[in-house]
């Protein structure tokens, strides 16, 4: 089912404010090459249940062995670590903002970034005494 021109507008200012608030976050959404990111974090799974065998093997025949296992385990562990981390992504252009965005933007910027719970409510006591609200 096709979105109305009304909805469309809506998904495009939604992802404008998206891109506005973490642009990080919103390349990371639209990174191509998912698909080698799958097989790379597959490889290292694999990888990961063959040292385990061979840990397993090398208990039971020499310490090499075992030792060999462990490599290969935690290679196959970092391999699917990074296939899920990694930053790989595309670079998401800036589209063109609309007003609304913009206002969304400076809102964002005027606010504190690590203001804790307590800094706020001291904040707006602060402007209740001063009459501002």
């Amino acid at each position: 089912m096709a979105l109305s021109e009304h909805e469309q507008k809506l998904l495009e200012q939604m992802e404008q404010a998206l891109y506005a608030d973490d642009p990080k976050f919103a390349s990371n959404i639209r990174t191509a090459g998912t698909g080698a990111a799958r097989k790379r974090a597959a490889l290292g799974v694999l990888a990961v249940l063959a040292g385990l065998g061979l840990l397993v093997l090398g208990v039971a025949t020499s310490p090499a062995v075992g030792v060999a296992g462990f490599v290969v385990m935690l290679v196959g562990a970092v391999l699917t670590y990074s296939a899920f981390t990694s930053g790989g992504g595309v670079a998401v252009e800036d589209p063109e903002v609309d007003p609304d965005v913009q206002a969304f933007r400076a809102k964002a910027q005027k606010a504190p970034k690590n203001a804790g719970f307590m800094n706020k409510m001291e904040d707006r006591w602060r402007k209740r005494t001063d009459g501002e609200q």
